[in-house]
C-alpha cells in the first residue's frame, strides 16, 4: 500500500487574528462570498480539496 501524504497549502479565513503564520499562505477575505470564490480559486488551480474549519475558515489540502 501506497503512503498517502496530505498537505496543507493555504489557509482562507475571514478572521486573520485566529490564524497563526507556518508554512502555508493565509488569503484574508472579507466575506462569506469571497471566501467561496477564493476557495474555489485555489482548489481548481493547486489541484487540490477545500475544506471548512469553521463558517470563517477553509484551507486548501494536496495530496
Amino acid at each position: 500500500m501506497e503512503n498517502q501524504h496530505a498537505e496543507i497549502v493555504a489557509v482562507i479565513t475571514m478572521k486573520p487574528e485566529t490564524v497563526q503564520g507556518g508554512g502555508a499562505p493565509v488569503f484574508v477575505v472579507v466575506d462569506e462570498m469571497e471566501l467561496q470564490e477564493t476557495s474555489m480559486t485555489i482548489e481548481k488551480i493547486m489541484d487540490a480539496s477545500a475544506h471548512e474549519i469553521n463558517k470563517e475558515t477553509r484551507i486548501i489540502v494536496a495530496r
